[in-house]
């Protein structure tokens, strides 16, 4: 790659930039003060970019073609890559553009610009504003540059970053900033813990027009003017050192960190450890370039959307056989249906109604029926049952999504169980609907985390990514993406997504994510005609749910010691699940209590109400020896929790009879003998 062929300039600049004792003041009024390291000896090498009117000859610049140019008087030039992405992205340096330039060189290699004009002494000043949405014009107008820029810089650079921004918030992908000021009274003016500096303050007063009691007072600091970055969701990273007294974090970043986090936006603060430290604190080594470039490489393709990121494959998502017939069917207008399966992330407000308003709004000519069957605590094995129920029967079905790993894996499935769920859902789905694409989804919680940190993909994801890949169905692996981007230092879990049940932040990433992948998969799609997806004749295993039913108790006999309740609800003020209370319920919580049935099918399996008084019944399938099971769950102490149990999956086709009777030794933390039957599970 070009990148590897300039590792030992690289490598030299490192050097440099670790004896940080060397490297000159960012806060110099100098403009050339920050050349710290010379132009490397590298021979330029001609730009792939016929495309873009660059203007004037190239001069070099680490290997790459700079073009130099005045906008309004003022030096400017832009670094172009010797091979363009799609989408022309760049990243636009503020203050001291050869200040820690790897991050830079890492983006250069994956084809985006680098830019910058010189607008020093105007410390972020209005002027200095109108200055870059001059720069801006130019190289989005005239050189067709993406419309959304990742703005980068040091020192008093994060002046006129957060203040173009601000006034900019649909122009910009993301901000990355070193060390940044972000208050004028800290520095130059010197007025809290920092050592400012007089000449500079006194530059500040004329550039903004204001004598030193106005500049004192003045109120459109960054710190002071961040509801617009929070409002956009602009991501915010900030590399600092606590040791810094030049721009003392405090009063600058730790600032803008409360105030953004009050607004409801993010910011990530990375913490300079390295050694050496330089001008107290304020210089110091660039020890990961690679994580400011994903971070700023990232954001700019997700903000320009599909065009960016052209073929290159998304590492948490696969298209497989991809989403053409939903993609035709919702050109063509005309009523259409969406459902949703799963649990409790599902079933609450958030990526979901996120997902259902961006369907209205880019294909307004369709009437679409959302089917919201998220349920909480449901994995795939009830999903697999209840699908026909709660998706189904409400009609045909153009676009399913599934989640199940979350509630998989927390509710302790077995691989055989998880792939026999999620098979079942497809193979049914398919059977009913030969045209239905289906959206496989993993989310995520700390358990997944830790699993990818180590290295191994989770037990759960590698049972539904063999279902994914057997039936060529698109798949998100949520979990994966948010392990990777909270090692990057793009967030974290306990300030920022808080739970598997995601926080606002969260779910937001859930919905961009899935948006991310319908766009790659129906940019795919291109003119592909709708056509039914073949269903493979032999499945993954052979017990999988796919002809999974609901057998009402109605139907079955009432034994010794149950009892039917027509509607049951609980008296011992423990919480209920929807679907699960004020329903016929087939009910015993006596020891001894017995009940006998029959079934015709490959499975079998009871869906109950596991509440505070879950008891411990013995069963036998076709007078095999006795199995017992303790229908109490690690929560069932303060709510009725829907179980749904098989009690055997792997049974020769035909008719069964099952026994249950209720045990009289219960568990230590249960308060009873109960069970409670809303449903036998039967997979035929």
């Amino acid at each position: 790659m070009p990148y590897l062929r300039r590792l030992p300039a690289l490598l030299a600049l490192c050097l440099l930039v670790g004896c940080a004792d060397m490297a000159p003041e960012p806060c110099s009024t100098d403009m050339t003060a920050c050349a710290y390291a010379s132009e490397t000896s590298v021979e330029a090498k001609p730009s792939n970019n016929s495309a873009i009117a660059y203007p004037g000859p190239a001069g070099e610049w680490r290997g790459y073609d700079r073009y130099t140019f005045t906008i309004q008087g003022r030096s400017a030039y832009v670094v172009a890559p010797e091979e363009v992405a799609p989408g022309n992205p760049w990243v636009w340096r503020a203050r001291f553009p050869d200040w820690h330039p790897e991050a830079d060189l890492i983006l250069l290699d994956q084809g985006f610009h680098v830019a910058y004009m010189d607008v020093s002494n105007l410390y972020g000043s209005p002027s200095a504003v109108a200055l870059w949405d001059d720069f801006y014009r130019y190289c989005t107008e005239s050189l067709t540059l993406a419309p959304k820029v990742a703005l980068s810089g040091a020192s008093r650079g994060g002046l006129i970053v957060y203040n173009w921004a601000v006034k900019n918030t649909d122009k910009v992908a993301s901000i990355y900033l070193e060390s940044p000021v972000n208050d004028l009274k800290s520095w130059p003016g010197g007025l809290g813990q920092g050592i400012g500096s007089k000449a500079d303050w006194a530059l500040a007063q004329q550039a903004y027009g204001l004598n030193e009691d106005e500049l004192t007072t003045y109120a459109h600091n960054p710190i002071d003017n961040l509801l617009p970055i929070a409002t956009a969701g602009i991501p915010v990273l900030h590399l600092v050192d606590d040791t810094d007294q030049v721009v003392p974090p405090a009063e600058n970043t730790y600032m803008v960190e409360s105030r953004l986090k009050v607004l409801g936006g993010k910011i990530t603060i990375v913490h300079n450890q390295a050694e050496p430290r330089a001008l107290q604190g304020h210089h110091f080594p660039f020890e990961d370039p690679q994580r400011v470039a994903e971070f700023i490489r990232y954001h700019t393709l997700t903000a320009l959307g599909p065009s960016a990121l052209g073929d290159e494959p998304d590492p948490f998502f696969g298209i497989r056989d991809g989403l053409a017939n939903t993609y035709r069917k919702f050109q063509q207008g005309g009523k259409a249906r969406v459902a949703f399966l799963g649990g409790s992330i599902t079933y609450n407000q958030g990526w979901r109604t996120l997902l259902m308003k961006s369907f209205k709004q880019r294909f307004p000519a369709v009437d679409f029926d959302f089917v919201a069957a998220g349920t909480p605590s449901m994995g795939s094995t009830p999903g697999a049952f209840r699908l026909q129920r709660d998706v189904f029967d409400s009609g045909p079905v153009d676009l399913l999504f599934v989640e199940a790993a979350v509630n998989d894996a927390i509710n302790n499935r077995t691989d055989p169980e998880a792939l026999r769920g999620v098979e079942g859902i497809v193979r049914q789905a398919r059977r009913t609907n030969p045209n239905i694409d289906i959206v496989l989804m993993h989310f995520v919680d700390p358990d997944k985390i830790r699993d990818y940190n180590q290295g191994r993909i989770p037990k759960v994801i590698q049972q539904h990514e063999a279902v994914a890949t057997h039936y060529g169905l698109p798949s998100l692996d949520l979990a994966k993406e948010v392990a990777t981007r909270i090692g990057r230092g793009e967030f974290s879990w306990e300030k920022d997504f808080v739970d598997l049940h995601p926080s606002p932040f969260g779910q937001k990433l859930y919905f961009r994510s899935i948006q991310r992948l319908l766009n790659k998969a129906w940019k795919a799609a291109g003119d592909t005609l709708a056509s039914p997806h073949l269903l493979p004749q032999t499945p993954l295993d052979p017990f999988s749910y796919s002809q999974a039913q609901l057998i009402p108790i109605e139907t079955l006999k009432t034994g010794s010691g149950f009892t039917y309740v027509k509607s049951w609800r609980p008296t011992d003020g423990a919480a209920t699940r929807e679907g699960f209370v004020k329903v016929p319920m087939l009910v015993a919580d006596s020891p001894g209590a017995e009940l006998q049935f029959s079934i015709e099918g490959r499975g079998v399996g009871l869906w109950i109400a596991a509440g505070p008084d879950a008891g411990v019944i013995e069963y036998s399938i076709d007078n095999q020896p006795v199995r017992r099971l303790d229908l109490f769950t690690e929560w069932s102490g303060g709510l009725h929790i829907p179980w749904a149990y098989m009690l055997d999956a792997e049974l020769a086709e035909g008719k069964h009879s099952v026994f249950i009777k209720v045990r009289q030794e219960k568990n230590q933390h249960s308060r009873g003998h109960a069970i409670r039957i809303a449903h036998v599970l039967v997979n035929q």
